[in-house]
């Protein structure tokens, strides 16, 4: 099963960050996008939104806001779901999601992994 984090950052501290160690420590593939480039763990973390196939699930660390720009790239990766974890919820997103046919989740993906809920 592949994810793909949108929201990646280096920083250890972040939950986007913990996230991708768990996802990898769960023996998950990942991709990644953040806004800067680096490195989280063995992950590339992408500024572009590039075409990513086998996507299973796309995990949310941005504010709706700035999720806007993704709607039409996650539709176009046609995931089996999407998460949204704590401070992403966005009933609009929801929508949109609903009328393509994607599943998608309000929950957070630490807590989901931890659980064996993934």
């Amino acid at each position: 099963m592949k994810t793909l984090v949108i929201g990646a950052t280096t920083n250890k501290d972040r939950y986007a960050y913990k996230a991708i160690q768990s996802l990898i420590n769960k023996s998950h593939q990942v991709v990644a996008i953040g806004t800067k480039e680096g490195m989280a763990l063995d992950v590339n973390i992408e500024t572009s939104k590039l075409p990513f196939t086998g996507i299973d699930t796309v995990t949310l660390y941005l504010n709706p806001k700035n999720q806007e720009e993704y709607y039409d790239y996650i539709i176009s990766l046609k995931p089996r779901r999407v998460l949204f974890n704590p401070g992403t919820e966005n009933p609009a997103f929801y929508e949109i999601l609903k009328q393509n046919n994607i599943e998608f989740e309000i929950a957070c993906t630490l807590v989901l992994l931890a659980t064996n809920q993934y």
